[in-house]
């Protein structure tokens, strides 16, 4: 990242806030350039923080001033958002770069903090103040908690993001999605006990996130797209804690970032009390929520001010090796039950296999686990292949899945049928183990070739 712009998503259509908020910006560009030449004097990177954090304090103060003079009522809400970070988050980040002499690696992650709450707390509790966000959704139903939560993070997705979401799945538990972002947090409540809650992103939707918000393409997952999403998770929880008092998220404890190894992990351990996972449009979002008594056991190194960008760094690495090590996941989709066991017999050393006996079957795992490849059964009764991969395509999210074809019929005329839906090939089940295996191989290994 070497520059964040001004997006008019940011206005809230008071003049000096907006003029402050702007001046922030530029403040903050001023220092990612500085970061980006090693030769700038340790004198200049302190002199160039020192007048973020005094004017981040000053625009807070008079933040405040003008909630107070329009009477808002969620001002102790707010205020204690800007005590937290001028108190907390500022003073350990300035501890951290004084100890590391101003390196260009410390500006740049205390950048990242900055970057990421600035911009989440503008869309969120700025623009509430003027009703350009809904900063409390207090009336939603609460005849069901389940689905006062969807609803609570439907509004979010929308205001934070900008992004229309949809509930797919009320019982997520680390189904394979593709590469993923996860930031998980502990926070203590009132009586002493505890809750977990997990932030599932897809790496394709925290690049979309990045995008929008920093009005850039960003092309990688990197320390400081982390960083933005560690903060941003932090206003994410903190407005649905404001929807959900009985939560009592009251003061973060931990925090840790975890691969997805660790994630199915910890689902394996213990399913958490709400488990929930959208599809946003532009790649899946997962929330879920446990309580103390399920917290047994050590998931991911713990992320202090002392020790962010080690664990940060320390995690992107293991992730990239995690994805790198990653198993292609296959969908087998017959009618057959003889069929379907001899298919994952034949694949689960080397893949990921997961079998459905229908379409309908079919469509809800693919949807959730979004599988690298799709064989696909043609002469399936009530709902053939054909007909299956229509439907496929017709899905935005899931249309570009590749697709083999499994047909029993070798001859020419069923062999033309079938390709004139443009699969990426079919197999017949005549074909000898050792064949079928080979074609898949070398599906996989044209895939990734065309990947570098």
């Amino acid at each position: 990242m070497k520059k964040i712009e001004w997006n008019e998503s940011y206005s809230m259509g008071i003049d000096f806030i907006d003029k402050e908020h702007k001046a922030l910006f530029s403040t903050m560009n001023k220092l990612l350039k500085i970061s980006e030449d090693e030769t700038k004097s340790e004198w200049v990177c302190q002199e160039g923080v020192k007048f973020l954090k005094n004017h981040s304090i000053e625009h807070f103060e008079h933040e405040e001033e003008y909630m107070r003079s329009i009477d808002y009522e969620e001002y102790e809400v707010h205020k204690r958002l800007h005590d937290n970070f001028r108190e907390k988050t500022l003073p350990a980040l300035e501890r951290e770069m004084d100890e590391m002499k101003y390196s260009v690696e410390s500006v740049r992650h205390f950048l990242g903090v900055c970057i990421g709450w600035v911009i989440s707390h503008t869309l969120t509790e700025d623009l509430a103040i003027t009703g350009g966000s809904n900063s409390k959704w207090l009336d939603i139903p609460h005849e069901g908690e389940q689905n006062a939560m969807e609803t609570t993070i439907v509004e979010l997705i929308q205001d934070m993001f900008h992004l229309k979401a949809k509930l797919i799945s009320d019982q997520y538990i680390g189904q394979d999605f593709g590469k993923v972002v996860c930031c998980r947090f502990v926070y203590k409540g009132k009586e002493k006990n505890k809750w977990e809650v997990i932030l599932v992103y897809e790496e394709q939707l925290l690049l979309k996130i990045m995008s929008g918000i920093l009005n850039m393409e960003y092309p990688r997952i990197d320390e400081m797209a982390i960083n933005i999403s560690r903060y941003i998770s932090r206003q994410f929880i903190e407005r649905v804690r404001e929807s959900f008092p009985n939560l009592e998220l009251f003061d973060l404890e931990k925090e840790s970032l975890l691969t997805h190894d660790q994630l199915v992990a910890s689902f394996e351990r213990d399913h958490p009390s709400c488990s929930l996972l959208f599809d946003s449009g532009a790649g899946y979002f997962a929330f879920c929520v446990r309580s103390a008594d399920s917290l047994r056991g050590k998931i991911g190194d713990s992320i202090n001010h002392q020790n962010a960008m080690d664990r940060v760094k320390q995690y992107i690495a293991e992730e990239n090796k995690e994805w790198a090590e990653h198993k292609k996941s296959i969908l087998v989709v017959d009618d057959s039950d003889f069929v379907r066991k001899s298919m994952v017999k034949l694949l689960k050393d080397d893949y990921n296999v997961v079998d459905a006996a229908s379409s309908v079957a079919a469509l809800q795992s693919i949807v959730v686990n979004r599988p690298d490849l799709v064989l696909l059964d043609y002469e399936m009764p009530v709902c053939d292949g054909r007909q299956t991969l229509e439907m496929i395509r017709s899905e935005k999210t899931i249309a570009n899945i590749p697709v083999i074809f499994l047909t029993g019929r070798g001859d020419r005329e069923s062999v033309q049928k079938v390709m004139a839906l443009k699969p990426e090939g079919y197999l017949l089940k005549t074909m000898s183990e050792e064949a079928i295996k080979s074609v898949i191989d070398e599906f996989f290994a044209k895939l990734k070739q065309s990947e570098k």
